[in-house]
């Protein structure tokens, strides 16, 4: 029995165009999608944009609603590739950083000085390498469909300029809940100290740890320097894409032109995210300068320096990314 039937059998009184109304939305489907930070922020930005296009490319018949700020795993950002993999969750633009527990590929992009500038990023992930990336997810029943760029991430403190590895001895770094982040800090000299976001921002204000490490967008946006962090170093020591990705089971549901939806409108929003935030860069860093941040570019000897430093990090986890991968990332950033 169709929906219409069934309403008139039921002696409503819709009007035709009412009951037609509610039969398109009763076709509708919508999908939830997590986000680690907001639209204040381009990572937010990026599944918003998603949604824009999903939502005008299929005539509002397959929509996405975005839930930023982790709130689908209650703040706790490293579980959200779990959940989605659980189907808690339907989508998710996420960091190769919080789904690096469970993909260890992904360790890939948090090697410590590896990943030099934003032309062997491309190279990486637009290449073999990332092809190899996406394998990975998908094996874990996710399905990868566009990258996103969260960007380089810097380091910031409270105590004075760092250009040299001696410069972070005993400093309190806030880092994400990653064993990679606490090995490169540590072969630093720095105390790494692993927290939230949520957590770390207070702790910033009380000094209970010195600095933190994140991209610019996220030390703008959010004006780190207003809790004390005076003090920036763009060393570009690892980058952190983003992924547009979908649980598996919700892919099989999806008819094969509702794929074709989502994967296009994904690739067009990541690309469009990935353009932004590079060129926001250069304003974003003027901004921070302004405010009176004292900002240390590093020399080409002070960065070989801080990657020396960490040469045994990425040898200890090179193993467990992958020797295949890890070659095929090597040629991509040699050939770019």
């Amino acid at each position: 029995m169709t929906l219409t039937r069934h309403l008139s059998r039921a002696g409503l009184g819709l009007t035709g165009a009412a009951l037609l109304t509610l039969a398109v939305s009763a076709q509708a489907r919508e999908l939830s999608v997590s986000t680690v930070l907001s639209d204040a922020f381009p990572w937010g930005q990026a599944a918003e944009k998603w949604a824009e296009l999903l939502e005008e490319r299929s005539d509002g018949e397959l929509t996405l609603r975005v839930y930023p700020n982790s709130q689908l795993v209650s703040g706790d950002q490293t579980r959200e590739f779990s959940a989605m993999r659980s189907g808690l969750i339907d989508a998710a633009v996420g960091s190769t950083i919080n789904w690096s527990p469970q993909v260890p590929e992904l360790n890939l992009f948090s090697l410590p000085f590896f990943i030099p500038d934003v032309a062997a990023v491309d190279a990486v992930t637009q290449g073999e390498a990332g092809d190899m990336v996406f394998e990975a997810i998908e094996s874990r029943g996710i399905v990868p469909l566009a990258w996103g760029e969260n960007g380089f991430r810097q380091v910031s403190n409270s105590s004075g300029p760092i250009s040299a590895p001696d410069d972070l001895d005993g400093l309190k770094i806030r880092v994400v809940g990653s064993p990679l982040f606490q090995d490169t800090f540590a072969a630093l000299g720095a105390d790494p100290t692993q927290m939230s976001w949520t957590d770390a921002q207070p702790a910033l204000t009380t000094g209970a740890v010195d600095g933190q490490e994140n991209p610019l967008s996220v030390f703008d946006a959010a004006r780190i320097d207003q809790v004390g962090q005076e003090y920036l170093t763009l060393w570009n020591y690892m980058n952190d894409p983003l992924i547009f990705a979908v649980n598996q089971q919700v892919w099989g549901s999806l008819s094969e032109e509702e794929q074709t939806w989502l994967r296009e409108t994904a690739e067009e929003a990541g690309a469009w995210e990935i353009s932004m935030t590079r060129e926001q860069e250069s304003e974003r860093l003027a901004a921070i300068e302004e405010r009176g941040v004292t900002v240390t570019e590093l020399s080409d000897d002070e960065y070989q320096a801080f990657r020396e430093a960490t040469q045994n990090v990425l040898e200890k986890w090179a193993p467990r990314i992958g020797e295949e991968l890890m070659e095929s990332a090597q040629s991509a950033i040699d050939a770019r």
